[in-house]
């Protein structure tokens, strides 16, 4: 399948005519209370269009940060090519257009009460909860990999702290060092995710360390946009980055952040960075709220995205099972707008409709060009399904013209999504 330019148009509008719906009075009942926990690209975007759709409801974020990191373009950060105050949002939009944000932590939810429990020992009642919780690390299930190992050996997976952390490592780390990256088994967030910052990190070591290299070491054989990351890594770091995928004996079976290595079925590898992508999980809340099964993860009606397992909570995001939809600041948004409208929808006692959905990503090759994928899908039948026949990748040997021309789309992708969900 291949990208066709005059598709991004229609995929912008898509779902923005239905949720123009919001914009209508509502009719619901009286000041429902509507409680979101989790304050990135889906609960911020829902917040605000519940609002919409809901003037007269009580809306809630409950996020115990003051400002949010992005984890998008924070690959960017890694490659020192974007400073983290660009990553970072405030929560004062939402406050400015009269949604209640609570700066502390949900540690629990009673399903039968309708409750929340804060980490600071205040409870919230609900009509209604939505939870975007992102994702959790699943400390252990990488021999020798635990919390306190993150320090030595970053993920970065969550942006923050250890996006910083493998940033300094790699500036600290001497001309000639070896940088090793492991990727873990799907499913994890961003599924390209590894691979742009592979390609960023080796830009890095190309330019500023030309001696050092990178290798990645992969728990799988394919990856989202292959054959793109693997033309642009042939044309522009074949000195700087190796992969080795499972079949190659690439999957890490453990690591020694004492020793610095990491270990697989077939060798051990010497790293002066290390960075240990871990298998994740939903984040911790959505455990303890009911609505993730034994996968670790949340299963969802696509319809609304209620969850399967408890009454009136709905989800979001990185932590649910929707596959073939990714786990995507992209989708989180776009799930959250379409929660909103079928939520408004119910509380107006209007039947719910299905929807089409979509996803693009954008991946950074180089600093100035950029490929990409795209996946419609459909909602009906109680599954996600990919339309056939919409979506697809970048063209593959396209002019540098064109990859920086999709560099230009991610950029303005990112200022508006960021400009909508916090303001």
């Amino acid at each position: 399948m291949t990208w066709r330019p005059n598709r991004r148009g229609v995929l912008a509008g898509i779902g923005t005519a239905s949720l123009s719906l919001l914009a209508a009075p509502a009719i619901a009942q009286a000041q429902p209370r509507i409680i979101i926990v989790g304050g990135g690209f889906g609960g911020a975007a829902a917040a605000r269009f519940l609002k919409a759709g809901l003037p007269d409801a009580r809306i809630t974020l409950i996020e115990p940060q003051k400002r949010y990191i992005a984890c998008p373009f924070s690959n960017l950060v890694i490659g020192g090519l974007r400073d983290m105050e660009a990553q970072t949002f405030g929560y004062e939009g939402l406050k400015a257009v009269d949604i209640d944000v609570v700066q502390d932590r949900a540690e629990d939810v009673d399903t039968t009460a309708r409750r929340v429990t804060l980490g600071s020992g205040g409870t919230l009642s609900y009509d209604k909860l939505i939870m975007s919780p992102g994702i959790d690390i699943r400390w252990g299930a990488l021999e020798g990999y635990d919390e306190a190992v993150q320090e030595a050996m970053p993920h970065a997976w969550k942006a923050g702290p250890q996006t910083t952390l493998l940033r300094d490592q790699l500036e600290a780390m001497q001309d000639g060092g070896l940088v090793v990256m492991s990727v873990p088994p799907a499913p994890f967030r961003c599924p390209p995710g590894p691979y742009e910052r592979a390609s960023l990190i080796a830009n890095y070591l190309k330019t500023r360390k030309p001696a050092s290299k990178l290798i990645i070491l992969d728990a799988k054989d394919q990856f989202s946009k292959q054959p793109l990351f693997l033309e642009a890594w042939a044309e522009h770091y074949p000195d700087h980055l190796e992969w080795i995928g499972a079949s190659d004996f690439g999957r890490v079976a453990s690591v020694d952040p004492g020793a610095m290595t990491l270990s697989t079925d077939f060798d051990t590898y010497d790293a002066d960075v290390a960075n240990v992508i871990p298998p994740q999980k939903a984040g911790e809340i959505a455990e303890r709220a009911g609505v993730a099964d034994q996968t670790g993860w949340c299963p969802i009606d696509p319809l609304d995205f209620s969850s399967t397992l408890q009454p009136d909570i709905h989800v979001l995001g990185d932590a649910t099972i929707a596959a073939p939809m990714p786990k995507s600041a992209f989708s989180a948004n776009l799930q959250a707008k379409l929660c909103a409208l079928q939520i408004t929808r119910e509380l107006r006692g209007q039947p719910l409709a299905p929807t089409v959905l979509a996803n693009t990503c954008y991946s950074y090759v180089t600093p100035d060009a950029a490929v990409s994928i795209t996946g419609v899908y459909s909602n009906e039948g109680g599954a996600l399904s990919s339309i056939e026949g919409a979506g697809g990748l970048s063209l593959q040997g396209a002019a540098q013209s064109v990859r920086a021309a999709e560099a230009a789309q991610a950029a303005a992708w990112f200022d508006q999504i960021t400009r909508q969900t916090f303001g």
